[in-house]
């Protein structure tokens, strides 16, 4: 069974930093693109970071210059270093796989980890 297990989430203060990490299971890691999703109260889920196969990566806009997406196939890990946080950062992160659909990624899995909770204070 595929499991997805997200963590290192955490309270901090305005231009702190986190690193998050999610563990994957070992058979589906290894050759598959890679995303960090993140869903604040009352918004819908967004896809912020992507790491493919390769080590190549794509960010949404927002967090550009701030988070970094790096993987460790060793380690069946995917991170999400994050710095310079935002208030608007806040919000519930989770991992999944993503394939690419035309312009855009989507996620393979239709069920969600329990995700890390990333709560950034002014």
């Amino acid at each position: 069974q595929v499991q997805l297990v997200e963590s290192g989430g955490g309270l901090v203060q305005a231009g702190g930093s986190l690193r998050l990490s999610c563990a994957a299971s070992g058979s589906i890691f290894r050759f598959n693109n890679m995303g960090w999703y993140r869903q604040a109260p009352g918004k819908q889920r967004e896809l912020v970071a992507v790491i493919t196969g390769s080590s190549s990566t794509d960010y949404v806009d927002s967090v550009k210059g701030r988070f970094t997406i790096s993987r460790d196939n060793a380690k069946n890990t995917v991170y999400l270093q994050m710095n310079s946080l935002k208030p608007e950062d806040t919000a519930v992160y989770y991992c999944n796989i993503v394939v690419r659909n035309g312009n855009t990624w989507s996620r393979v899995f239709d069920s969600w980890g329990q995700g890390t909770q990333v709560t950034v204070s002014s």
